[in-house]
């Protein structure tokens, strides 16, 4: 069985930065796709950042620029750097992993999500 850890969410004034990181456990083989979304109240959920295991990344727009993600694949961990943190950055933050192979199948994966709040 296959867990998402977040971590690092948390309540920053506007400017301010915030790290997120987000474990994966279990007897893992290799994940393709390690990435954030986010969703904010009355919005659709969207991609922030993602990472491809053999280092090619996608930003949303919104966050080029100011967000950094970055992976370590031998402890199946992704981070997510926010710098120049904004209101419009408010949501639920949630951890995605794409093609996660154990010996048992190959799998994607939701993490339960954590909050970043950020005050004008």
């Amino acid at each position: 069985q296959v867990q998402l850890e977040e971590s690092g969410g948390g309540l920053v004034q506007a400017g301010g930065s915030l790290r997120l990181s987000c474990a994966a456990s279990g007897s893992i083989f290799s994940i393709a796709i390690m990435g954030w979304y986010r969703q904010a109240p009355g919005k659709q959920r969207e991609l922030v950042a993602s990472m491809i295991r053999d280092g090619r990344i996608q930003y949303a727009d919104s966050v080029m620029g100011r967000f950094t993600i970055s992976r370590d694949n031998a402890k199946n961990t992704v981070y997510l750097q926010m710098n120049s943190l904004k209101g419009g950055d408010t949501a639920v933050y949630l951890c995605y992993t794409n093609r996660v192979a154990t010996q048992e199948s190959v799998s994607d994966y939701w993490g339960q999500g954590t909050q970043v709040t950020v005050s004008s």
